[in-house]
């Protein structure tokens, strides 16, 4: 949804368009977006006053949204309805008076964004250790994550969590994104058969790493993170795993699988199928409506004679990233 809206976004505005922080964090992503006119900032006083500007994917603390939107031009939050989610249970549990365990890394943008819901009642925590030294506080504790942890280490604090508070409060449903989940757990379906593991992802995606460690603790002694074919090691053997983080491209995957040329072919694992669709930002929506870019939007669809639905469906981030390869 955010690559897509982003996309869209250098269709319909002349360039430059601005976006706080990295749309996603994957740098082919990146490099190709700032190639169409994108400028990613870190702060908004080098957007100018009017210009056009994104938020991205991980969340961003409401007052950056606030502000962003004071400066008068079209804002488009692109926030993941995931994170939105998190950043909701944790304005209504403070609101309650909760105490809030978060467990997140400390820097990253998305941990960033959700402590500064409130600010007063977050606690974050990356480790049992860390949660332990968490003072005692009287009332009712709340636990919350970061979307793009590794399965296996949450559960751990979660579990520890829970023994310390036997009435916490968790989420009817997981913090933990179903894109990042499906990737652990197919890759764990994967690992023991593997001599080693690729993984294909940018040091700066939380949830790549996440898959990274998730391969260290299935039992796989070599383990390789590469953002693309350029960094395999060239002394691979035996059989290779492949897997990616959500937020790198197919076309990755495939350059990655064509540069090893594997003797006895390849063999699909799917451990499951998604089927999930969020569609665009609302301001964006709106903004498409207003200046009448269904025309334009039709150059991103699959087939450019095929009108585009309103849905949005039927237009890939694949493709989209495929057309700013090229250019419009």
């Amino acid at each position: 949804m955010a690559i897509k809206s982003l996309a869209w976004m250098t269709t319909v505005f002349e360039p430059p368009v601005y976006c706080f922080h990295e749309i996603v964090h994957n740098n082919l992503v990146v490099r190709r977006f700032e190639a169409a006119g994108v400028r990613f900032v870190d702060d908004l006083a080098e957007v100018p006053p009017g210009a056009p500007l994104m938020l991205s994917a991980h969340g961003s603390p409401p007052e950056l949204v606030e502000e962003a939107r004071r400066r008068g031009g079209i804002v488009v939050n692109a926030v993941c309805p995931l994170v939105k989610k998190v950043h909701h249970e944790v304005k209504v549990r403070a609101s309650k008076g909760y105490s809030i365990v978060y467990v997140g890394h400390k820097g990253h943008q998305e941990a960033i964004g959700t402590e500064a819901v409130a600010p007063d009642a977050v606690k974050r925590v990356e480790s049992v250790e860390e949660l332990s030294a968490i003072p005692d506080t009287p009332g009712d504790v709340a636990f919350l994550a970061q979307t793009t942890l590794a399965v296996d280490e949450w559960q751990t604090i979660m579990e520890a969590a829970k023994q310390r508070w036997p009435d916490l409060w968790m989420p009817g449903t997981s913090d933990l994104c179903f894109a990042t989940t499906n990737r652990q757990r197919a890759l764990k379906a994967i690992a023991g058969r593997c001599d080693c593991v690729v993984v294909v992802g940018s040091r700066t995606s939380s949830n790549t790493l996440a898959l990274v460690r998730t391969a260290q603790s299935s039992g796989c002694e070599k383990v390789f993170r590469v953002d693309d074919p350029s960094e395999l090691p060239d002394d691979l053997y035996g059989t290779v795993g492949v897997i990616a983080g959500a937020s790198a491209p197919e076309e990755l995957v495939e350059a990655l699988v064509a540069a090893l040329d594997p003797l006895d072919g390849v063999e699909e694992v799917r451990e499951t199928d998604e089927d999930e669709y969020f569609p665009l930002p609302r301001e964006l929506r709106e903004t498409l409506r207003r200046l009448g870019t269904l025309t334009a939007l039709g150059a991103l669809a699959p087939d450019p004679t095929v009108t585009v639905p309103t849905d949005d469906r039927s237009a890939s981030a694949a493709s989209a990233l495929a057309k700013l390869s090229v250019g419009r």
